[in-house]
């Protein structure tokens, strides 16, 4: 009469131990699905990689304001100029420029050249705190905004480019004397030079990161993943 086989349960220890000699301890769908989760995860993390690339060198970034953010000036000058590590488009940039008192100095459209931004101002301006409000738009269509103030010491005029109108004394008369004596006009004042604003690096908040070391780091990642599924595949006992 032929032997019926035990059950697992019922097996001698020595059985299970032998059973589990022959397949390495592991289930063969176990290691599978565990490699397979693996390369997967790496393939993600290598595409997340790549694709950010263009993004990150696309965005532009403030480098400098004239006048400088916090700066006081002689006069108010009759524009304001950022300067960008990239060209914006002229869709979407914008910049507003207000007194003390919140009443809009700015005059017109934003300049653009190359890099840079410049917003004219109107003729006549005070003294006083002032406050730009600015929004450029990146060759990639991402916006980027910020403010950044100045104060003027004196106030300007219409028609003066920005400086203090020059203030002419009156010549003196001369005195009556037996020897006729030429009278000397003492100069006009001269106006104060414009000083140019020290520039004012922006930190470098978005800085851009070069293609070619984001796509070596992908490279690197899916290098890893392949030597990580040789060795798993390399431990996985023979039948």
């Amino acid at each position: 009469m032929p032997r019926t086989p035990a059950p697992a349960a019922s097996r001698p220890r020595s059985s299970r131990s032998v059973a589990r000699l022959r397949t390495g301890g592991r289930r063969p769908g176990s290691v599978r699905a565990r490699l397979g989760a693996a390369l997967g995860v790496l393939g993600l993390g290598a595409l997340l990689v790549v694709a950010g690339a263009p993004a990150a060198q696309a965005h532009n970034a403030l480098r400098e304001t004239s006048p400088a953010d916090g700066s006081t000036v002689p006069y108010t000058p009759d524009r304001v100029t950022l300067t960008f590590d990239a060209p914006a488009t002229a869709l979407g940039t914008e910049l507003v420029v207000t007194a003390a008192d919140g009443t809009v100095v700015s005059a017109g459209p934003a300049e653009l050249v190359d890099s840079t931004v410049a917003q004219p101002l109107a003729g006549a301006l005070p003294a006083g705190a002032y406050t730009v409000r600015w929004r450029v738009t990146s060759a990639d269509g991402h916006p980027i905004e910020g403010t950044f103030g100045f104060v003027a010491e004196q106030a300007t005029v219409a028609g003066t480019g920005g400086a203090p109108p020059a203030v002419d004394e009156p010549e003196p008369t001369p005195t009556p004397t037996d020897a006729e004596v030429t009278p000397t006009p003492t100069p006009a004042a001269e106006a104060d030079p414009s000083p140019s604003a020290s520039p004012t690096t922006a930190p470098d908040d978005d800085a851009a990161v070069s293609g070619p070391v984001l796509v070596g780091v992908a490279v690197a990642v899916v290098a890893v993943g392949a030597v990580v599924a040789w060795l798993l595949l390399r431990r996985r006992p023979t039948a």
